[in-house]
């Protein structure tokens, strides 16, 4: 599982930034250049401070000795991360806000962690949130046009470039990642959630459905929603998350929430975190009690040889 994420971490990153490559240089991206060299290197260097100071704390090598392969990989989620933010946020000529954002959803990975199977692992998605503190912290700050994506290209290019996205997220999430499960449950609760806004709180089906044709609603679809490293591994729990993720939206929609998507993702992760962490401490509660049960009744018998 390990390999496989691996994997899906060199092939995420491949794409990325060939789409930030191709954005800058065609699609008709927006952002300044210098955003993108911000946003790399703040996220370079604290995912690289952030595990020297774990290394040095636990009195273990830092994860990234070795080569420059295992150099590349350690710094994989960290690119992903702070392109995502790169490219989804438009601080117009600011660099602060796209330094908060990609610091913000490194260092996420260190501070918000619970038990998952065993290990301890971060349970919120760093460049949704990195992008949703930013959104919070600074209401200045606003999204990117989705129009930007295609803002340069014309006739079926229109068309070809959001199939082509969807083609290559359908097999990355399936060979790699394994949560085509969750996107069907996103997909499925976003088209419900349109369906009751449109019954109950007199909100027409097509513009409540708009969104979904645009190019970043498929970005966020197949390449943020199914991150294997902060959503659930069964299939079931995959199809929870993605309509809980779909009907907070929902539930934002009806408030007049803007930057819903973000929101949304962010607010599923945090309530999955604090059910991880009730979890853990039932546990570790149980655990205690077993142990002072234990001691008693050991304590009883040897008494009663006594």
């Amino acid at each position: 599982m390990k390999d496989m994420r691996l994997a899906a971490l060199r092939r995420f990153a491949l794409a990325i930034s060939v789409l930030t490559c191709a954005g800058h240089a065609v699609l008709g991206f927006e952002q300044a250049y210098a955003h993108v060299v911000i946003a790399l290197a703040t996220a370079y260097s604290v995912e690289i401070a952030l595990e020297l100071v774990d290394a040095s704390a636990c009195h273990r090598p830092a994860v990234f000795r070795g080569g420059v392969l295992r150099v590349i990989d350690f710094l994989l989620p960290a690119h992903i991360t702070a392109l995502a933010c790169a490219m989804l946020l438009y601080p117009n000529d600011r660099l602060a806000p796209i330094v908060f954002a990609a610091a913000f959803g490194v260092a996420s990975k260190s501070v918000f962690r619970a038990r998952i199977g065993g290990s301890r692992r971060h349970f919120m998605n760093p460049s949704n949130a990195g992008i949703a503190a930013t959104l919070l912290l600074f209401p200045w700050v606003g999204v990117a046009m989705p129009y930007q994506f295609t803002e340069n290209l014309h006739g079926a290019l229109d068309w070809l470039l959001p199939v082509l996205f969807v083609c290559v997220g359908s097999f990355l999430n399936a060979r790699f990642t394994r949560r085509i499960p969750l996107i069907a449950g996103w997909v499925g609760g976003f088209i419900a959630q349109a369906l009751i806004r449109t019954a109950w709180f007199d909100v027409r089906l097509l513009p409540a459905l708009t969104p979904a044709t645009g190019v970043a609603f498929v970005l966020f679809t197949f390449y943020m929603v199914p991150d294997p490293g902060t959503t659930p591994t069964r299939p079931r729990d995959q199809i929870c998350f993605g309509a809980a993720v779909a009907m907070v939206y929902g539930a934002l929609q009806v408030m007049h929430v803007v930057y819903g998507l973000f929101f949304a993702l962010a607010a599923v992760c945090t309530v999955r975190g604090a059910m991880l962490w009730a979890r853990e401490a039932v546990t570790a509660l149980q655990s205690e009690v077993l142990a002072v049960d234990v001691g008693v009744t050991g304590a009883s018998s040897f008494k009663g040889e006594a």
